[in-house]
């Protein structure tokens, strides 16, 4: 071993943001990919472009902000400046943008073949247009409003992400003189951005058009008496990260309230036009006006913002199924017996007897809503304790919770205000629990509280009984059919105290707690995946066997990353299943060569967090709310869990082991921070791990 090699030299990392990028190309890449059916090659189009928004809106957005008040200091893992950064950025995500209107080309190309079609107003028949001009005429015209920029009115502030239409004009006057005028009309929120063309007897084709180009077609009826000369079609993508200055609860909520009106208006980080309809002079006074860069700015061969297609997809979805992912039903939990000789348990009776895990989406999320249901319906039950994250909207989960309360049960629920994106929900949900009286908190001050935890206090018999139920994923009903995701009930004693204490630690005064299985950040999950490294280096050196796999959404602490090359150093072999973010580099030699990164991007979005440690045979293994990042570790209410029940432990390892299988969808990193598929050799047997998992879930219930 060499022992003058410095763990933290600059290019032993990943810089975040390009890391970052890396990740959405492989998004993109799902949408290229011919063996994903062609609807959901277009849906991950729009995820693609989903992600690249909110990147601008926060990461770039912020970088953007550095560079204006002249931080030239480097980040602290890569080494580059954020000028470095920003250079690099655009570079990179012009490349994608190309590749993303290429791929969008293609997949048009493919829709034809399936009889879909989206159609140029120039390519339409005089009967689909006189339909499109009467559509216009009845239901888009009404909600048009044309601003005019000229001396007396400035250039209006557009809102983030909407699509708007600069239409250039030549007035007239009574001499035969013209004049150059210039308005911006805005395509309307609530309309699709797509409108069907009624099909004129031509079998089974179906035939769109986008609204902003139908918009620009007939755009000369907003401006009587005028001859519109070029329409240029834009998107403004804006600064959106929350600035929370915060005092008391009350201070937060309304603090959130106004800066998300806010929002709306940030400074401009991006700039988006449409190849098809551009004016070179309406874009040099963009430039000036929202004083952004040439660079800034996004040429698109086809429609601005690909997320339309999320609409699209279902649209189509329900006459193409063949065109889709084939339909997988959540098979109950194998742990979860319902019923036994005839007689059906309730939940409670259920996790008495052991500690049940649930793997979504391949298992059904349904018992953690009979949970909450159950504890609100259940005259036993005294107290219901819970955190929420991010929840759907229509959420049962709220829904029980309210009638908890109603029923005269105690109910706390912490609710992160400061859940980026879904601050307003959150706002709006809080608002009706504290109405419907629930103990409604909002964390501590300046930390998130992503913790993932439901505490349900009974009562029987005179006996106070405790039931948890711990989680990587959100209390969301929805993306538990899209995200994989671990969950567990469990009454141990133990853990019941913990849960106690942790959320008397949120709502009143108190020292961080003492806890018997739980471990919290900030601070503490740092500290305790230390010592396990360090422990499972020593066990290596006595016994040659160290091992850890650790599985999550994204890896940027430095701290945890030098320590792992030190585990690597010692001979300690590491599998790391990282889907997004990865600072960390493997292969280096001297450094990282015992370290193996993977990434699945697949049907489903990797979103669990499992972390083994070998422990010379006394294996460890810790789910976790949290990823390994430096915001997760400081900034975050965390909880780390562990699994104590040997058959579930036997489960996730066998999980781990189908997931490091995968030479379908599963990506390998090069020391260099590059991802290419993982190689398969001649005949080898095809491992697509998501789709594994579905197939062990149906099989487990085929031998109950």
């Amino acid at each position: 071993m060499e022992n003058n090699i410095k763990l933290n030299e600059p290019s032993n990392f990943n810089n975040r943001e390009l890391s970052w990028l890396s990740f959405n190309k492989r998004v993109l890449e799902e949408a290229r990919d011919d063996s994903n059916p062609l609807l959901e090659r277009l849906k991950f189009l729009a995820i693609f472009s989903s992600n690249l928004d909110e990147f601008f809106m926060v990461r770039v957005a912020g970088l953007k902000d550095q560079i204006k008040v002249g931080f030239t200091q480097p980040e602290n893992k890569a080494g580059l400046t954020p000028k470095e950064q920003m250079e690099k950025i655009t570079k990179i995500t012009h490349k994608l943008v190309a590749i993303q209107n290429k791929t969008y080309q293609e997949l048009l190309t493919a829709l034809k073949n399936e009889d879909v079609s989206f159609l140029s107003m120039q390519e339409l028949s005089p009967e689909c247009l006189s339909y499109l001009e009467q559509h216009f005429d009845k239901i888009i015209f009404p909600v048009l409003t044309p601003l005019a920029v000229d001396a007396y009115r400035p250039f209006p502030l557009l809102a983030n992400k909407r699509i708007n239409l600069d239409v250039t004009l030549y007035e007239k006057d009574d001499s035969g003189n013209t004049e150059k005028k210039f308005a911006i009309v805005q395509v309307p929120k609530g309309l699709d951005r797509f409108v069907e063309i009624p099909n004129q007897d031509e079998g089974h084709k179906r035939k769109f058009v986008y609204i902003e180009e139908l918009i620009s077609h007939f755009v000369y009826k907003l401006f009587p008496g005028m001859q519109v000369q070029s329409v240029t079609i834009f998107r403004i993508t804006r600064n959106a990260d929350l600035e929370i200055h915060e005092e008391g609860a009350r201070d937060l909520l309304k603090e959130i309230e106004e800066e998300l009106k806010m929002r709306k208006w940030g400074a401009a980080v991006r700039l988006e036009v449409s190849k098809k309809f551009i004016d070179k002079e309406v874009l040099a006074f963009f430039i000036d006006e929202l004083e952004i860069h040439e660079k800034d700015i996004y040429f698109l061969e086809g429609p601005l913002d690909l997320t339309f297609l999320f609409g699209f997809y279902k649209q189509l979805a329900a006459f193409k199924e063949h065109l889709t992912f084939e339909t997988f039903l959540p098979q109950p939990a194998q742990d979860m017996i319902i019923e036994q000789e005839g007689v059906k348990k309730n939940i409670f009776e259920i996790i008495k007897e052991k500690d049940v895990l649930l793997h979504h989406p391949f298992e059904s999320f349904e018992p953690v809503i009979d949970f909450i249901r159950s504890a609100a319906e259940d005259d036993q039950v005294l107290a219901i304790k819970q955190t929420l994250y991010r929840v759907s909207e229509e959420s049962p989960i709220i829904k029980y919770l309210i009638k908890a309360a109603e029923n005269g049960k105690q109910v706390l629920v912490l609710v992160e205000l400061k859940a980026r994106f879904d601050e307003e929900h959150n706002v709006q949900w809080a608002k009706e629990l504290e109405e419907a009286g629930c103990h409604v908190i909002y964390g501590k001050t300046l930390l998130k509280t992503h913790s993932k935890i439901t505490l349900v206090v009974r009562k029987n018999h005179d006996v106070i009984e405790r039931f948890v139920h711990l989680g990587t994923g959100n209390y969301n009903e929805e993306t538990a059919k899209v995200y994989t995701d671990l969950g567990l009930f469990t009454a141990n004693e133990e853990f019941g105290i913990d849960a106690t204490n942790f959320f008397n630690y949120l709502s009143g005064f108190m020292e961080k707690p003492p806890f018997h299985h739980l471990i919290m950040a900030p601070n503490d999950i740092r500290e305790e995946f230390i010592q396990l490294v360090d422990k499972e280096i020593a066990f290596h050196q006595q016994s040659g066997n160290g091992r850890i796999i650790a599985k999550m959404n994204s890896f940027t602490d430095k701290k945890l990353i030098i320590k792992l090359y030190e585990a690597s150093r010692a001979g300690v072999k590491i599998d790391l299943i990282v889907r997004g973010t990865c600072c960390l580099r493997p292969g280096i030699k001297g450094v990282s060569e015992n370290i193996r990164v993977i990434s699945i991007v697949g049907r489903f979005l990797e979103h669990s967090r499992i972390y083994y440690f070998h422990q010379n045979g006394q294996e460890k293994i810790l789910l976790s709310s949290a990823d390994l990042m430096t915001r997760n570790m400081e900034k975050r209410v965390e909880i780390t869990f562990p699994i104590l029940n040997l058959n579930l432990k036997e489960r996730i390892k066998q999980n781990l082991a189908i997931y490091l299988m995968d030479n379908v969808k599963s990506r390998e990193q090069d020391r260099l921070g590059n991802y290419t598929y993982v190689k398969r050799n001649t005949n080898e047997e095809l491992v697509n791990s998501q789709m594994n998992l579905w197939a062990l879930a149906y099989d487990n219930m085929d031998d109950e």
